[in-house]
């Protein structure tokens, strides 16, 4: 199901549609009811980013060692 999302970055609003998935991500970093600024925006940014690359690690370790077999 798609939810609108209203984020504030450096005064200025941006409403985007995302499911549900994708909201809980969004906001894991990014807080919704204040004004964030760019460095907010960045850091969230940088936090998503190394999860997406840990797993994307372990993804491949499971990977190679499925292989062996």
């Amino acid at each position: 199901m798609n939810k609108e999302v209203t984020f504030h970055i450096n005064n200025m609003a941006y409403t985007v549609n995302v499911d549900d998935n994708i909201f809980k991500e969004l906001t894991k970093y990014l807080d919704v009811s204040k004004n964030n600024d760019t460095k907010d925006l960045l850091v969230a940014y940088l936090r998503l980013s190394h999860e997406y690359h840990v797993f994307k690690k372990d993804v491949e370790d499971i990977t190679n060692k499925l292989a062996r077999f």
